[in-house]
């Protein structure tokens, strides 16, 4: 990882967009801070696309879409994503209603068996608005011991499910896309940008292990300091590494980009 101040003013100018992970990354503890949220409405003035991309589920992602100065919420680690048109929220997502159901019915079958093996094992309190996936509270209302949500994480792949790794959650679900395929296809399909050619344009933020495959597909990346308790889950660091943490790690990143911009 270099330092921010590495970044160059070509890196920057290229920019049409800023993705980033919700969690640890733009908010405190799940708390929205004015220096964040200050910072967003800084680079949607600029002209950059922004967009949320998290593990939280569809139903923040429907608020998050009517009252922030965003132009998606790409929610669920890349299944569903959220977005303006003209007055309405519309919903983005390639599995039709009898595909989720039965998605659903095979994931709550893996939550009882786990919930079985592992006394730890907590639905998040978000599920109810989840319609893809099903994530565990592993790092929210308790604080889980690495070892022990790796074990929970490989009994949930023997039992079929592919899985995510957050600050807070892990994540069940039986949907192909990650934060970084799914994103790059929502992106084609509402905005009209080439799969390739938008991995250039566009800018990533995160902080944890599902961020991964984002810091693997887009080539500017930056991490929040304290990504640094995630790096043994990366096989590819983001680029850059900002100083400060959480929401004033996502300003400084912010700030970073216009000052070479301007």
């Amino acid at each position: 990882m270099k330092a921010l101040s590495l970044l160059s003013k070509t890196e920057a100018a290229r920019l049409s967009g800023v993705l980033f992970d919700l969690d640890d990354t733009f908010l405190d503890g799940g708390i929205l801070t004015e220096v964040a949220y200050a910072a967003l409405f800084r680079l949607r003035r600029a002209g950059l696309r922004l967009v949320a991309v998290t593990g939280r589920p569809s139903g923040w992602g429907d608020v998050l879409a009517r009252q922030w100065p965003l132009h998606a919420v790409v929610t669920e680690n890349g299944a569903v994503a959220l977005h303006r048109d003209g007055g309405v929220v519309a919903r983005w997502e390639k599995a039709d209603e009898a595909t989720r159901r039965s998605r659903r019915i095979r994931i709550a079958g893996a939550f009882e068996e786990l919930r079985q093996r592992f006394p730890e094992v907590r639905m998040s309190d978000d599920s109810y608005a989840r319609t893809s996936d099903l994530a565990l509270d592993v790092g929210e209302s308790q604080r889980l011991p690495a070892d022990v949500i790796a074990a929970i994480e490989a009994a949930a792949r023997a039992l079929g499910m592919r899985t995510f790794v957050s600050s807070v959650h892990l994540h069940l679900t039986l949907d192909p896309f990650d934060k970084a395929t799914g994103t790059v296809a929502f992106l084609a399909d509402r905005f009209g940008e080439d799969a390739t050619s938008s991995r250039h344009r566009y800018a990533y933020v995160g902080d944890s292990a599902n961020d991964g495959a984002c810091f693997y597909a887009f080539a500017t990346s930056f991490g929040v300091a304290n990504i640094r308790s995630s790096l043994p889950r990366l096989s590819v660091p983001p680029r850059y590494i900002a100083q400060a943490e959480k929401g004033k790690g996502f300003a400084e990143i912010a700030d970073r980009i216009l000052a070479l911009r301007t």
